[in-house]
């Protein structure tokens, strides 16, 4: 594993890059996923050199955790490592279980990279990508979650769970092993998220802080909700049993869903009831998973004036 040391390799900010204090993200390049990958990789480098010049105090850290590796997936893996180890789970041992998990699956690798634009675009909070990989609690725990996972269907799953633990306490993340998340994945604030053993989540979909994706009680078997492409659950939702909230659909913050919510529709109130009415449910036009709107509903649904 690198050592830590304070001297920073020279090299210029890449100009396409915004300043810290833009309010618009830069248009993101799309290209093949070596090539995607590369490119974040690039800006993630050129960000720690800006800030560890801008914050001294700060140079031994992201020298050793950004600057001192040759890719993102052995940052990642250093970072994820040290985060998580333990006095009885050797940050070494983790370095070397998440840099295998990622350098020998692509999959994980560009799943990585989209859930770093996932944040990058989404959440006007995070100023570079750098910072989400550092600090943004809710994508470290996604990508040690994918590890645990991978680690689950190789039935090694008494280490699967170790590290599952281990994430539920440092991040105040739950999410079972056996649960199947997507690409392009916004887990915003994080704090309290719990997500069920057959849990399926899909691609491009943001959830907020104190979400539960849980069961209806201690039946087995296939118990836990199956979430579309493109979905958007507000703060302190719950979604309970084997039900399916449909691509594109919106769960407003506190709603209690039990059943099924269609495509592109949305689910407010306690217990959840669709906004236009359960015969023509108002159709929304954007993805809200992406466009992160969670009030456009408002004046069809509610007449409370403050």
């Amino acid at each position: 594993m690198p050592t830590t040391t304070a001297t920073i390799p020279s090299g210029e900010v890449n100009n396409h890059y915004p300043p810290a204090t833009s309010p618009t993200p830069a248009p993101l390049p799309f290209t093949c996923a070596s090539e995607d990958e590369g490119w974040v990789w690039t800006q993630i480098k050129a960000e720690a050199r800006r800030d560890a010049e801008s914050e001294p105090a700060l140079a031994s850290y992201l020298y050793s955790t950004i600057l001192s590796h040759s890719s993102l997936e052995r940052s990642l893996s250093f970072h994820l490592g040290n985060k998580l180890s333990s006095s009885t789970l050797l940050s070494t041992l983790l370095y070397d279980l998440f840099l295998n998990s990622l350098t020998t699956d692509p999959a994980l690798r560009a799943a990585t990279v989209a859930d770093l634009r996932a944040a990058h675009v989404r959440d006007p909070a995070c100023v570079s990508f750098s910072h989400c990989l550092l600090n943004y609690k809710g994508f470290l725990a996604c990508q040690a979650h994918r590890v645990s996972h991978k680690l689950w269907n190789q039935s090694r799953r008494p280490l699967a769970l170790a590290l599952h633990s281990r994430i539920a306490d440092v991040f105040a993340v739950d999410i079972h092993p056996a649960a199947k998340i997507g690409k392009g994945i916004l887990l915003d604030h994080a704090t309290g998220v719990v997500i069920g053993e057959t849990a399926v989540i899909g691609n491009n979909v943001s959830i907020l802080h104190h979400v539960t994706l849980g069961g209806t009680g201690k039946v087995g078997g296939d118990r836990h909700p199956k979430i579309g492409d493109g979905v958007l659950i507000g703060a302190g939702a719950t979604i309970l049993g084997n039900v399916k909230i449909g691509e594109g659909a919106k769960i407003g913050a506190g709603a209690v869903v039990l059943i099924d919510v269609p495509p592109r529709t949305t689910a407010v109130g306690n217990p959840a009831r669709l906004v236009g009415g359960k015969e023509k449910p108002s159709k929304l036009e954007d993805v809200p998973g992406e466009s992160m709107d969670h009030t456009s509903f408002i004046s069809e649904w509610s007449d409370y004036i403050i």
